[in-house]
């Protein structure tokens, strides 16, 4: 990145597929070096505004129609998805999609090529991933397809760092992994961004990005309705009620208080005080 420039600065973007606009002039920062990331529900667009960054959105139907992206001060408008990661930016789509008939070897091989580098930069990328994914190694010759879920997704970072990137998108990392490697997971990012790499972090696992993140934002059908640190919008009590699940204190002691007050019937017992002691008849005898 060049100085201080934002690793990635997004403005009034708006993106679609055809006549739906998935974002509306949704802009964000992330700044050198930081975890930024992006809160929402299913449709809400986090996933379209990844694929704008990358430059991959046509790859699935839809199209950039205005606003502006830029990499540590490089506008990154009208590039191709190649040379976006030679500019210093790599994505982790989410679902992995790692190439399963080919080695882990491979897998990570080919995350190199779309960033100019000698052998020995290449050697140092793999040994970075070795270290911070040492299963990886221990698995290089192993079809990637035969991997645990958890282990496909180490091996899409991993694949996602053989490009050196300055900033590293990640859609979904904990989608569908158990809670202990879900924090593997995390635990990796924060070695991650540890080293220096500004991550832009999507996920539906709100209490987990909030943890990771220094800023957040709140995506709604396709706009911005929340913005600031991340720690603010943890306590924020429409985030922590919409995407954390808690239940305002308030409202659940009035609940309580209510059933107390007013309890709810219980089932009709005749032997109870002020029942009659009569049973309801039965209709197979009346039909006897």
């Amino acid at each position: 990145m060049q100085g201080t420039e934002p690793a990635l600065e997004v403005t009034d973007l708006t993106a679609g597929y055809g006549p739906v606009h998935a974002l509306r002039r949704v802009s964000l920062t992330v700044p050198a070096g930081a975890v930024v990331t992006v809160l929402g529900g299913n449709g809400a667009g986090k996933s379209t505004l990844l694929r704008a960054v990358s430059r991959t959105l046509r790859f699935h139907g839809g199209a950039v129609v205005s606003g502006t992206v830029s990499c540590g001060g490089r506008p990154l408008d009208g590039l191709p998805p190649d040379r976006v990661v030679a500019a210093g930016v790599s994505q982790v789509p989410e679902g992995r999609q790692v190439f399963a008939r080919m080695t882990v070897e491979d897998n990570l091989r080919a995350g190199a090529l779309g960033r100019r580098a000698d052998r020995t930069e290449r050697a140092q990328a793999l040994r970075r991933v070795h270290a911070l994914f040492p299963v990886l190694a221990d698995r290089a010759r192993q079809p990637a397809g035969l991997l645990s879920g958890g282990e496909q997704q180490m091996l899409a970072v991993g694949r996602a760092l053989m490009a050196r990137p300055e900033l590293l998108l990640l859609d979904e990392p904990s989608l569908g992994l158990a809670p202990l490697m879900a924090a593997r997971i995390a635990d990796a990012i924060r070695e991650i961004n540890g080293q220096g790499t500004a991550v832009l972090l999507v996920e539906q696992n709100a209490a987990l990005a909030l943890r990771l993140a220094s800023r957040a934002y709140v995506l709604e059908v396709g706009e911005v309705t929340l913005s600031g640190p991340a720690a603010e919008l943890a306590a924020s009590d429409e985030v922590r009620r919409r995407y954390l699940g808690v239940v305002d204190e308030d409202a659940a002691a009035d609940a309580a208080r209510a059933r107390t007050d007013h309890p709810a019937l219980s089932r009709w017992d005749p032997a109870a005080p002020g029942g009659t002691g009569s049973r309801p008849r039965d209709r197979r005898q009346e039909t006897r």
